[in-house]
This record gives structure tokens, C-alpha cells and sequence, in this order.
């Protein structure tokens, strides 16, 4: 695991034009939760990293969001693929229309990966929190099932990208879509499942 706070999670700042710092309640509220669910002591207020920065390092957990464009020149392509190997995690949740965009610059990443989808038996559908059908749906955008896909390393998950499933906006402020609050719970404890597999492993 990188070095710095055990348990701190850090939003990633990202080029291209995407909108990086989408859905600005969502983790502060995901970050409450955990710490009142599982058991967690994640500061409640988390910091915005740029991936070319040394200090990517000082957070195990990173979340990256959007909608659009996605862009990283090789040196950030280098210092994540350091990063994720050195025993770093990122989640990647597509708020919609980041996949293709997200696709091309994860091969700068890990040229010679691709991303897997990872079935309902995937341990991180059964921590604190069980879904036996794997990712929930959340937000509907094209009626697409939802999708999460990984790149794993020695068996390890090191990138996980959640698709047509909008998490992140299941854990905003209950204002901000209307969401039912049982669907509301259902993005937190999936959230929560994350967060509690990245810092087991």
C-alpha cells in the first residue's frame, strides 16, 4: 500500500476537458458513511490530486468521475501505472460518456491490458454488503445493464471501473437527483463495499 494516511481517499485530477470534479457531495458523503458503517476513519474531506503528482502516493484509495473527455500525457500514464502497481487503488465511476475516452487513455496506462468484467461472484460484491447480482443500478442513461470492469495484477484488483451504473450519483446529497433513499442506500453500500475491499487488499 502507498505510504501517507492508511486511509485516505483523494479525487483525481484529470485533462482532456472532462469534467473531473462532477458531483462534488458524492464522496464526502460515501467517506460518512463508511466511517459509520464499516468501521472506517477516512477524513471526511477529501483532497484533489493531480496524476503526474509525487503525491498520489500519500492516498490508497483514489475516485475519478465524469462525463466526457479523459487525457493523460506519459507522464501521468507512467506515475499511475507506478502508483496502481506499487499497491495503489482506483475507481473509476462513469457518470456518463467517459468509456470511450477512458478505454484509449488506460492503454497509455497498461499498454499491454485490457480491462475484464468481473462477475457477480467477485469478492467485492460480498463484503459488509451482499449483491448477489453484482453492480446495482443506480441511474438509468442508455438501459444498458450495469458493468463493472477491472485490471487485476497477480490476482490483485487495482483498477475498478464501474459502468452504467452512476454510483456517484446515488451518494450526493438526496437533493441533487430525487433519488429514492433505498436507492440512495444501495450506491452507499456498494460504495462501501469498495472501499472496504481496496483497504483489505
Amino acid at each position: 500500500m502507498p505510504l501517507g494516511h492508511a486511509q485516505d481517499i483523494a479525487v483525481l485530477k484529470y485533462g482532456g476537458g472532462g469534467d473531473w470534479y462532477s458531483n462534488p457531495t458524492a464522496l464526502p458523503n460515501l467517506i460518512t458513511f463508511c466511517n459509520s458503517n464499516i468501521g472506517t476513519k477516512i477524513n471526511s474531506k477529501p483532497q484533489t490530486v493531480e496524476a503526474s503528482s509525487p503525491t498520489l502516493f500519500d492516498y490508497p484509495f483514489l475516485h475519478m468521475t465524469g462525463h466526457g473527455n479523459v487525457f493523460f500525457t506519459d507522464e501521468e500514464a507512467e506515475n499511475l501505472r507506478v502508483y496502481l502497481l506499487s499497491g495503489g487503488f482506483l475507481h473509476i465511476d462513469d457518470n456518463y460518456g467517459m468509456k470511450p475516452y477512458l478505454e484509449r487513455e488506460l492503454q497509455k496506462v497498461f499498454p499491454d491490458r485490457t480491462m475484464e468484467e468481473l462477475g457477480a461472484d467477485h469478492p467485492i460484491f460480498s463484503q459488509r454488503y451482499t449483491f448477489p447480482d453484482g453492480l446495482p443500478k443506480i441511474h438509468e442513461h442508455d438501459g444498458k445493464r450495469p458493468q463493472a470492469f477491472g485490471i487485476f495484477e497477480q490476482g490483485r484488483l487495482l483498477l475498478l471501473f464501474t459502468f452504467e451504473s452512476d454510483l456517484g450519483d446515488g451518494w450526493e446529497d438526496p437533493a441533487v437527483h430525487n433519488d429514492p433513499e433505498e436507492v440512495r442506500l444501495k450506491a452507499l453500500q456498494m460504495g462501501a463495499n469498495i472501499v472496504e475491499y481496496a483497504f483489505k487488499n
